[in-house]
């Protein structure tokens, strides 16, 4: 049959059939990626393996699971940077024989003051590389020394924290083997931890919050373990007083406050047994770990050597000969799922700060049901209003809006699917927005081109100045939108996000079902037809 001919300036109402066949390729994979949110997992498994299997993951408020909001203890971090620095500055003047008094932590700086004025150029020099780029550090002419964190240094260290306990929190709830967890920041130092279909609330609180920071030190031998804790005025200064976690031992005791070995130097941890087959945990250093771990035991024959993490003590065996291998065995009365916890804690790391439970949050897995179910008529009572009112409106040409409208909802659902984008309620409300959004592109048209029969154009003219005039206004609010939502995800968090997302792929899918399969199934008809008017 033959073409209707292109009109004069344009070609709207032109479509050339590998546009076609392309664009029925499109919609044939939209619909092919689509389906699998109709299958459970089990059904998608038994397929074989070429067959597309992304789905939709559901959110919190569709799902359910838990909720934690949580807050960064900033300042902590900046007070044990600075403690350590204050242990470091004590090292170095004893070492250069410059006397001092009233070493301490005041702030964020640390501060002290020389016994002879004139040793501060000496003190000066050796004291040198404690100074870190975000410090400023003084010596005045009575001998007051202040080495002091910047306001600037205490905000990226604060950036640098809330970062690094995001990662963290991420690996010890992937390695859960929870799908599709949201850890994002809620403020300066605030975290949001959503989990959708985790059932067991108090567990995640423990394994988030637990800090893992794991230190070895030196137990002081100038005394001995004590079953009742050490009054603070009996802890002799560079000490730290610490209970032992081993039911067996429930003892207090008296570490040397300089850290051995640090845990940021454990490669891997892995649940065990020791040599009496019971639970243990294993571990393996980097090579800065084991030469300083081998440092520390080759010192250490013969001494308890405690084996702390966070505010108490695992396990303080004798060390009976030098561990130089990078890689030792913690004994502590564990069992066995608490030997698997602390290996994982071990390997995600430990968190820079304490973390502070604002507000917890369980979502049932009914109550999810019962969203969707409400999502999903508002969208399926939302759709056949506006086909309804399309059809009534535009006649054959809102059958036409209504197949590309039909085609806009598949794509939406395939392209957040290979995306694995998060669906929650906002994200429903966002997706019925979509239908309005693409309804509103072919009203645009289907006025346009009613104008043009007005003013006396035929059909093939009227339809091809009709697109053509109303693709600049169609471009123009569509991208209006997509910037606005753009910020929304950028700015906001949480179920924002949801809404977002959603309505930025929905709305350049309705661009697209509206300008494009719109008009060729319009062009369709015109060729198959060559009507004398249009019914619209």
């Amino acid at each position: 049959m033959a073409q209707p001919p292109k009109a004069r300036g344009g070609g709207f109402v032109y479509f050339a059939k590998w546009k076609t066949y392309l664009n029925l390729a499109i919609l044939g994979l939209g619909i092919l990626f689509a389906l699998p949110n109709l299958f459970t997992d089990e059904q998608l498994d038994a397929l074989p393996s070429w067959v597309p299997a992304y789905k939709m993951s559901l959110g919190l408020d569709l799902r359910g699971g838990s909720q934690l909001l949580m807050e960064v203890d900033v300042q902590s971090v900046i007070h044990d940077r600075l403690e350590a620095t204050k242990d470091e500055m004590r090292d170095l003047l004893r070492e250069a024989g410059i006397n001092y008094q009233g070493l301490d932590v005041k702030g964020n700086a640390v501060v002290a003051q020389l016994t002879n004025p004139a040793d501060a150029e000496k003190a000066r020099e050796i004291l040198r590389p404690l100074q870190e780029n975000d410090m400023t550090f003084e010596i005045d002419g009575s001998g007051n020394l202040r080495l002091e964190i910047t306001q600037e240094g205490v905000v990226a260290r604060k950036q640098r924290a809330v970062a690094q306990s995001i990662e963290i929190i991420r690996r010890r709830i992937d390695a859960e083997g929870v799908k599709e967890p949201s850890v994002v920041p809620s403020g300066t130092d605030r975290i949001l931890v959503q989990v959708p279909g985790y059932d067991d609330p108090e567990r995640l609180k423990d394994l988030i919050s637990t800090t893992a920071k794991m230190t070895f030190h030196y137990v002081d031998e100038r005394h001995a373990p004590t079953p009742f804790e050490p009054p603070d005025a009996q802890v002799p200064p560079g000490d730290l007083k610490a209970q032992s976690s081993d039911p067996s031992d429930g003892r207090w005791y008296l570490l040397e406050r300089r850290v051995m070995v640090s845990g940021e130097n454990l490669v891997d941890a892995s649940a065990s047994f020791d040599q009496n087959n019971r639970p243990a945990v294993a571990f393996e250093f980097d090579s800065i770990g084991a030469r300083k771990f081998c440092d520390a035991t080759t010192k250490g024959v013969n001494k308890l050597f405690a084996i702390k993490l966070d505010k108490d003590i695992i396990s303080a065996p004798v060390v009976e000969e030098p561990i130089c291998g990078g890689r030792g065995i913690i004994r502590g009365g564990f069992s066995v799922e608490e030997a698997n916890d602390l290996a994982l804690l071990l390997r995600a790391g430990a968190l820079p700060a304490d973390l502070n439970i604002l507000e917890e949050r369980s979502v049932g897995a009914e109550l999810g049901a019962d969203s969707i179910i409400a999502g999903t008529n508002a969208s399926y009572m939302g759709l056949a209003l506006i086909v309804v009112a399309l059809i009534i409106v535009y006649g054959l040409f809102g059958l036409f809006a209504t197949v590309a409208l039909v085609f806009n909802f598949i794509l939406l659902i395939a392209a957040m699917s290979l995306l694995q984008a998060t669906l929650t309620l906002p994200g429903i409300a966002g997706m019925v927005l979509t239908l309005g959004m693409a309804v509103d592109a072919n009203v645009l048209i289907h006025e346009r081109i009613r104008e043009e029969i007005r003013a006396g154009r035929g059909p093939i003219m009227a339809i091809d100045a009709g697109y053509r005039s109303a693709a600049g206004t169609i471009t123009d609010s569509n991208l209006t939108v997509i910037i606005s939502s753009f910020f929304l995800w950028v700015l906001g968090s949480g179920t924002v996000k949801g809404f977002a997302i959603t309505l930025i792929i929905g709305t350049i899918v309705s661009m697209y079902t509206a300008v494009v399969v719109a008009r060729m199934c319009t062009v369709a008809w015109l060729r198959r037809t060559r009507p004398s008017e249009l019914p619209i």
